[in-house]
């Protein structure tokens, strides 16, 4: 893992031009720099599918995303930025029944890499391992005769990530965070289904927030997401997704940021059987209206995905 200590004479430099104090600019990265876990619960469409029990998954997840502009109250703030990652997961998934409901224990394990350039490069690059989730969803209604699925799960998020308060970017969060999202399935017509998914999101507190180990705490982010699917064939779908995230205002020591999510984003991707028991996805995706923080241009998601 490179360790990148912050420059802070040249980070107070750009802050001083733009009017942000160095906690300020954290908490609006905080919100934006870990697309995959900080404010809301991504999935893909047919996550909520129910499979039989004894059904075991095994999935690795990679996600490529570039930001070049940064907002604060809707309005753009003015500079030359950039904030990349590159971030994979590990995710295993049983299927099993209890008291005659199909439920699915499972951990998501993120990995990866956030570099900063441009005006904010004083941030550096970090390297490392993000929290541990810990997951189970529980169908409340299982038809796949017909193709009619919802599930109910909530995720708790461990602070087992990588973390340094004196980084000005980290993978891990510090804090626990819990959320309780609901999800589904039902088709429209033979060939075209709909997802429905919301979800949730309460945090712990970070006491170790920067380099003087302030406290941070944050109100709860909810998310709504939304995707169409059409069947090509029984194992190919091409799929479009939107999905809108509000909330998440951080508070440090005492202080609002003022920095509260209000993200529309858009996805459209496709998924396919290569063999009965491997399918591969891929989907791109930008965000097209963000309130506070930095802006996606791209984002890149592949998955492999092996039942057995």
């Amino acid at each position: 893992m490179k360790k990148n200590k912050i420059n802070m004479n040249t980070t107070n430099s750009f802050l001083n031009r733009k009017k942000f104090s160095f906690t300020q600019l954290s908490a609006l990265i905080l919100g934006s720099a870990l697309s995959y876990s900080a404010l809301a619960v991504d999935v893909d469409a047919g996550d909520y599918t129910a499979l039989p029990a004894g059904t075991n998954l095994a999935m690795i997840y990679y996600q490529n995303a570039s930001r070049n502009e940064l907002y604060s109250g809707g309005d753009k703030v003015s500079g030359d930025f950039s904030l990349a990652s590159d971030v994979g997961i590990l995710r295993g998934v049983h299927f099993t029944e209890i008291g005659g409901y199909i439920v699915d224990p499972q951990f998501l394990l993120p990995f990866g890499k956030l570099g900063a350039g441009k005006d904010i490069a004083a941030l550096g690059e970090e390297s490392g391992v993000g929290d541990l989730i810990l997951a189970a969803t529980v169908w409340l209604v299982n038809k796949p005769e017909d193709n009619t699925y919802f599930g109910i799960t909530p995720f708790l998020y461990l602070p087992t990530g990588t973390y340094d308060n004196e980084e000005g970017l980290n993978l891990g969060e510090n804090r626990y965070k819990f959320a309780l999202q609901a999800g589904y399935i039902t088709n429209l017509t033979d060939d075209i289904s709909l997802d429905l998914v919301a979800d949730v999101m309460l945090y712990g507190e970070n006491d170790e927030f920067g380099a003087t180990k302030e406290t941070m705490k944050q109100e709860a982010s909810f998310q709504l997401q939304a995707f169409l699917r059409y069947k090509m064939n029984p194992g190919w779908d091409f799929r479009v997704g939107l999905s809108q995230t509000f909330g998440g205002e951080t508070e440090v020591n005492g202080a609002k940021m003022n920095d509260a999510a209000e993200i529309t984003k858009i996805n459209v991707g496709t998924s396919y059987f290569v063999t009965p028991s491997v399918q591969l996805l891929a989907s791109y995706g930008r965000d097209l209206a963000v309130e506070n923080g930095f802006s996606e241009d791209n984002r890149l998601n592949l998955r492999v995905l092996k039942v057995f």
